[in-house]
């Protein structure tokens, strides 16, 4: 008795999580909702439309006429999030922040859209909230690894930045895009050589490196197979920057001998070894 209970929680955890991922491909087919956190050109076009988590084609960010925007915060004054007339059930309004800085800001980060707002957007873009059979539950994982998502495509954007360009102590985010069906040359090779799949989304992000210089980077979602039962997390994250500058190429060219050197020829990187507690570095 007590086995096939065990294996029917099983059952109902991984039919949780498929379904989770069934509707994130969905989401980022309809164009993501608001698939990242808001930038204020984006409010911007959703007050122009009447939607308060905006937007136009990829849901980040857009170009649009200045609206009722509150200069100290970024944020729409009156954001939709109301309930839409067929939502099945209640929604949060609550919105996190982000720990990504916001650049033209000294000390703000992205704030997320609730997921109300999320939902609303989603709807405006065609998603079809009855083709995925969502629960209230179901909603509240998607926005987890919707924020979760950002936040390790953050780290792996300050993992290019710290390496390569230590000379800027704090990039900041200005700008989103996503654009799932624009598939990256990038992509294109590894499924057409090495055999992978395409990628179900794609971002453009765009990083302001201290005031000196903005940079794209391009951001590849992967299915990654098996959906981990707890955090429902399945998507792998590639993340450069794009190859549309000469000193984005550069860069690339760097990480690719490097990757070559210690992870292909098995050389051991030659690292700083940082002290420790009790342990005199000598001057």
């Amino acid at each position: 008795m007590g086995a096939s209970q065990s294996t029917a929680k099983v059952q109902d955890t991984n039919s949780d999580a498929e379904r989770i991922r069934k509707a994130q491909h969905s989401i980022a087919a309809a164009g993501g909702g608001s698939e990242c956190p808001l930038t204020p050109e984006q409010r911007a076009a959703a007050v122009a439309s009447g939607d308060g988590c905006g937007s136009a084609a990829g849901g980040c960010p857009v170009g649009a006429d200045k609206a009722s925007i509150n200069p100290l915060n970024n944020e729409l004054e009156h954001p939709n999030q109301k309930p839409a007339p067929d939502q099945p059930f209640a929604l949060p309004t609550k919105r996190e922040k982000s720990t990504i800085p916001k650049a033209g800001t000294t000390t703000d980060t992205w704030v997320y859209p609730s997921p109300q707002m999320f939902w609303n957007a989603m709807l405006k873009k065609g998603w079809r909230w009855q083709d995925d059979s969502l629960s209230q539950k179901d909603m509240e994982n998607i926005i987890s690894i919707h924020n979760a998502n950002n936040e390790e495509a953050w780290k792996e954007v300050l993992k290019w930045e710290n390496l390569l360009h230590p000379e800027c102590a704090e990039p900041k985010l200005k700008s989103f895009k996503g654009d799932a069906k624009n598939i990256s040359p990038r992509a294109r090779f590894r499924k057409l050589f090495l055999g992978y799949d395409l990628p179900f989304d794609r971002h453009d992000w765009i990083v302001d490196r201290c005031g000196v210089k903005q940079v794209q980077y391009v951001i590849d979602y992967y299915d990654g197979g098996a959906v981990d039962p707890s955090s429902k997390l399945f998507t792998i994250l590639d993340v450069r920057p794009a190859m549309n500058d000469a000193g984005n190429i550069w860069d690339r060219m760097v990480v690719a001998y490097w990757r070559f050197k210690f992870e292909t020829l098995g050389f051991a990187p030659n690292l700083p070894i940082p002290p420790t507690e009790g342990h005199n570095v000598a001057h």
